[in-house]
């Protein structure tokens, strides 16, 4: 064992957190950044996310942000905050939680993201005032089963 993730994890990661990144410069939703790309387009950016992931994610980003017409909004889940994760925090977050539903669910790993950005928990992992993106995997993804959070 080499351990090194496999390559679909990797790659959603990395378009985990780049929709974070989108989102957090646009000041969108995170489901509305999904939605604006649409599912198609997120597959592709998964699978040829070693190819984007050469390039810095500002760059990706801003192509992005252009080629789908992603305008500005007003949702703004870092200001106040004292430590706001990274990018990359969150990416970890989202990537963990769309993995399990992928192979706990047997669908691809792109209608796992827009399913988990779709439903509620992604505002809840996204309010960076509260602890949920600090939760264990499991925990997330028994509360994503159950539709709401197991304790509040």
């Amino acid at each position: 064992m080499t351990g090194r993730e496999p390559k679909l994890d990797n790659d959603v990661f990395f378009v985990c957190s780049l929709i974070e990144h989108i989102g957090r410069v646009t000041k969108n939703r995170r489901s509305d950044v999904v939605s604006a790309i649409g599912r198609d387009r997120i597959a592709h950016y998964i699978e040829l996310a070693d190819v984007y992931h050469c390039m810095p994610i500002e760059h990706t980003a801003d192509d992005i942000i252009e080629k789908h017409g992603i305008a500005a909004g007003g949702f703004d889940n870092t200001a106040g905050i004292p430590r706001v994760p990274t990018v990359f925090d969150i990416g970890k977050v989202f990537k963990r939680l769309i993995i399990s539903v992928a192979q706990d669910s047997g669908i691809s790993a792109a209608d796992a993201l827009v399913e988990v950005y779709s439903s509620w928990i992604s505002d809840k992992i996204s309010d960076y005032g509260c602890s949920m993106f600090y939760e264990n995997p499991q925990y997330l993804y028994l509360s994503y089963l159950e539709g709401e959070p197991l304790r509040d």
